[in-house]
């Protein structure tokens, strides 16, 4: 017999059961008070298709969401270790609090790491450490720009990564461009396009154009020059970086669901409101290594001479290979590579599980 059914003739007899002996102790009726909730949450349970466990284990189902429902809380206060979390662990969590508090953010005892463990980061001691101003600069700086670049960048060696308006928030773009701004580093905007949130506190921007061309779009989604020259020559758009491939999103582009595409995202990106926006595993503006070269010289034309690079994952040796040559054979050079590794994450990309 299956629980649904149990559920039914136990109700039965609970039900039966009060009113017989209500017959001789009345009180006992306000017993319905409680059980009759459960009995008409159970029979909704019994007759609703939506959900297999709630119809298959009337009312003891609902235990199995309740469960789920509080489960990050249990793995993150009883069950998970303080070296743990990912994609952050407590350890640093805390430190981000303590400093955005202004509160010590010094740490005593020791460490809790485990230093021998394989792939344990650190910092190499050494009995020469410089720490005289005079020979090392407060914030060191990369200056990015090769020969044909007629606006080089001086570049911070730590920046903020690409991380699209739509996946961020508006106070999520506002504050790291914020912080851009108050480090003097650069905030890189992702494939997403630059938003009003972007430029408003006039932090360093580096535009990642990707196969989608939000921002620089035809409404074909092929690329668009005078919609990308008038981002491209904004003060505030220091580097672009074409996107060729993300580690989050191996061997296809990204998908914009109609959910997320609200009217004002879909003005930023160029697109059109309440539709999945479906970016193209590879760029329409350029089909082989040569072509990819002559595209990177002419966004560097229309961005009046501001580094352009590319990012990319690592995959077919020949493939970055063929890109070396071609440099070579047409002397046109990006600025700065950017090789992405496959730990990141996204919320544009379908899943698989293979």
């Amino acid at each position: 017999m299956k629980v649904r059914e149990y559920f039914i003739i136990i109700s039965i007899l609970i039900t039966a059961a009060v009113i017989v002996i209500a017959q001789f102790w009345f009180p006992i009726v306000w017993s319905f008070l409680l059980i009759g909730p459960l009995i008409i949450l159970g029979l909704f349970d019994v007759f609703q298709t939506k959900h297999t466990i709630r119809r298959n284990f009337p009312l003891l189902g609902r235990f199995r969401y309740i469960l789920e429902s509080v489960r990050p809380e249990i793995m993150q206060y009883f069950v998970e270790t303080d070296t743990e979390g990912r994609p952050l662990n407590r350890i640093l969590r805390s430190l981000v609090y303590r400093r955005a508090k202004g509160e010590n953010d010094t740490e005593p005892f020791g460490t809790q790491m485990d230093l021998y463990h394989s792939g344990y980061e650190w910092l190499e001691h050494s009995m020469y450490a410089k720490n005289n101003p005079k020979e090392i600069e407060e914030f060191p700086r990369l200056l990015i720009g090769g020969k044909d670049c007629k606006q080089p960048y001086s570049s911070s060696l730590l920046n903020i990564s690409a991380m699209s308006f739509g996946s961020l928030s508006k106070n999520a773009v506002l504050a790291l461009n914020k912080g851009a701004k108050m480090g003097n580093f650069a905030h890189n905007t992702g494939e997403g396009a630059i938003s009003q949130y972007h430029l408003e506190h006039g932090g360093d921007l580096i535009w990642q154009v990707g196969t989608g061309y939000f921002g620089c779009r035809n409404e074909d989604g092929t690329f668009n020059e005078k919609t990308f020259k008038e981002n491209a020559i904004k003060p505030s758009v220091k580097m672009i970086e074409i996107k060729l491939s993300q580690g989050a999103k191996p061997g296809h582009g990204g998908i914009l669901p109609a959910s997320k595409n609200t009217e004002e995202i879909a003005k930023i990106r160029h697109v059109k409101p309440g539709i999945a926006v479906h970016s193209p595993p590879s760029h329409s503006a350029f089909s082989n290594p040569i072509e990819f070269m002559h595209f990177i010289k002419r966004l560097r034309e229309l961005s009046d001479g501001k580094p352009i690079g590319f990012k990319l994952c690592l995959g077919r040796k020949q493939e970055f290979m063929d890109f070396c040559e071609a440099m070579i054979f047409t002397g046109i050079q990006p600025d700065f590579i950017t090789v992405d590794g496959g730990e990141g994450g996204t919320g544009a990309a379908p899943r698989r599980i293979l």
